[in-house]
This record gives C-alpha cells, structure tokens and sequence, in this order.
C-alpha cells in the first residue's frame, strides 16, 4: 500500500460550527484510516498569512543563489509552503465561499506557492507549465447561498484553474453541506475517490 504524504489546508474563518473544517478532518480521518503509515501536516491559513509586497517580488525575481540573507528572510515562509506542497502527494483543501470567491487568506497561500521555477516554468513558446506532476488534490467547499457550480460560483473554476496551473490535474471537489448532511453515507460513496 502506497504511503500518501497528505497536506491538508484549512482557510475557513470559523472554527465552531465550521462545516468545510469539519468535512475537511473526516476526510483526513478517512486517509488517515486507510494507512496508518500515511502522513500529515494542517496548514491553518485563516489566522492570516503575509500579502506578497515589492520585497516579497524583488526577492523572489532573483536567482535563487544570488539572494542575501533579507532577501532569503523575506521568502522563508514562501519557500516553507512551496516545500509543504511539493513533498505532499494529496492535498485537502477546505474553501467556503465567501462573496463568491474563496476567503482572502488561501488567496495568500495560492500568491505564496505559485512559485516561477518551483511550482511551475515556462516552456519555449512562453507557456506555463506546472511542476507539481502525480498529486490528488481534493477541495471542500460550502456556501451559505451561492449554489456550488452556478455562475456565481467564482470559487470552483479559479480553484481548478490554479491547481492545474501548477500541474494538479487530479482534482475532486466536494461539497461539504452535502456531506455534512450524512458523513458516513457520504464517505462510503466518495471512498473510490478519496484513494
């Protein structure tokens, strides 16, 4: 049986009563269960992460041994959510939908990870490709109002757009109200795709 290294990443702004968190941890439950040799590390970004800023760019637009030690400083974080990423091979991404997007503080975490050189390149006709190959990402996602897929839904399509550009391809997004419903009925439905 295949060791999973699984990245799990929290952005809902509530703890109590939070179904996307809640959701979330069953379905780590759920990985966690199906080998006891897998790993996991939680990235809990909703208490807030950095905005990238003329610092962050300068850096991070100079060869990587070419920076000094403030410039290395200033991409620490970063370079730890890049390495989080890269080691993981499943993610679990927990995304409520707020105002029709995803919270601000996972946009953090994506301006962070989407790394030129890291997470992604560009090929000679000047075409992103994403380096993050053989990785299953799966996306909770609720909504107090915004029907998941509607054209409201900005979340859902950016979501499946990043993940692809930084080459995760494999993506199954869950609704989690729909979970939440009946966890058990659901995971025993969602197993094939959680593997």
């Amino acid at each position: 049986m295949t060791v999973k290294n699984i990245l799990q990443v929290n952005s809902s702004g509530r703890y109590e009563g939070s179904i996307t968190r809640k959701v979330s941890d069953l379905i780590l439950t759920h990985l966690m269960e199906t080998n006891p040799q897998n790993q996991h590390i939680t990235r809990d970004v909703a208490t807030g992460l950095p905005f990238i800023n003329e610092a962050w760019i300068n850096a991070n637009f100079i060869a990587a041994d070419q920076r000094n030690d403030r410039q290395k400083e200033t991409l620490g974080l970063s370079d730890l959510l890049v390495n989080e990423l890269q080691e993981a091979t499943h993610l679990v991404i927990s995304a409520p939908l707020y105002n029709f997007g995803i919270p601000a503080t996972l946009k953090a975490w994506v301006d962070l990870i989407a790394r030129v050189q890291l997470t992604f390149h560009y090929n000679e006709e000047g075409k992103p490709v994403g380096l993050l190959k053989n990785k299953k990402a799966i996306v909770v996602m609720a909504s107090g109002g915004v029907p998941l897929g509607s054209d409201w839904d900005k979340s859902t399509p950016y979501m499946k757009h990043l993940l692809s550009f930084i080459g995760i391809n494999d993506v199954v997004f869950i609704n989690a109200t729909e979970i939440d419903d009946n966890p058990d009925k659901a995971l025993n439905q969602l197993a094939d795709l959680l593997v």
